[in-house]
């Protein structure tokens, strides 16, 4: 039984939310770095997310499990809750703009926000998305309200996006959301 695993060989266990910021392609090799540092990865993808990356993707690299929706429940205990007792971490990397409004006002409409406010442990978020987006005031306003409550921040950075435009929203580095993930497990 997976819980039983990380109280027996102290695994850190890692519930990565992946959404649907262009940079999900981003998140499977992140999911892999992660894997490769020893940690069991559980991933969690909101629909947006699938419409760029598959499920499978994260589903062989983690060698887990790949969860998308709340209602396909496979055993008694729901599946967010059950993670959420055994992740010492979440990471939502990428994040986009709509899961940190979610994050910062507590919605609770999807498996991976769901997951969110029943996870008690600490919490990265890596936002990547659009210039504009990220400097807007709601985002700077739900940002703020996050750090408040002690979430870290790893990024965005400056750079060329997707869009075309330079400017900051670009996803951190995978070495710079790999070196918070050790100091918040420490």
């Amino acid at each position: 039984m997976k819980g039983n695993k990380k109280q027996l060989n102290g695994t850190k266990v890692i519930a990565l939310g992946i959404t649907g910021s262009i940079a999900a392609y981003k998140g499977a090799d992140l999911c892999s770095k992660l894997v490769q540092r020893g940690y069991e990865v559980n991933v969690i993808m909101t629909k947006s997310a699938m419409e760029l990356v598959t499920p499978r993707t994260f589903f062989t690299l983690s060698r887990n499990p790949v969860t998308t929706d709340l209602w396909q429940i496979p055993d008694w205990k729901p599946g967010h809750i059950d993670l959420a007792e055994r992740a010492d971490l979440l990471l939502v990397a990428p994040a986009t703009a709509n899961i940190i409004a979610k994050m910062a006002y507590g919605l609770a409409d999807d498996a991976l926000s769901t997951f969110h406010i029943s996870h008690v442990g600490p919490i990265i978020v890596a936002p990547a998305m659009n210039h504009r987006m990220w400097g807007h005031p709601a985002t700077r306003a739900n940002c703020a309200m996050l750090r408040d409550r002690g979430v870290v921040f790893a990024g965005p950075e400056d750079g060329h996006l997707a869009c075309g435009s330079p400017g900051t929203g670009r996803f951190a580095s995978i070495e710079c959301i790999l070196d918070a993930v050790e100091k918040a497990l420490r």
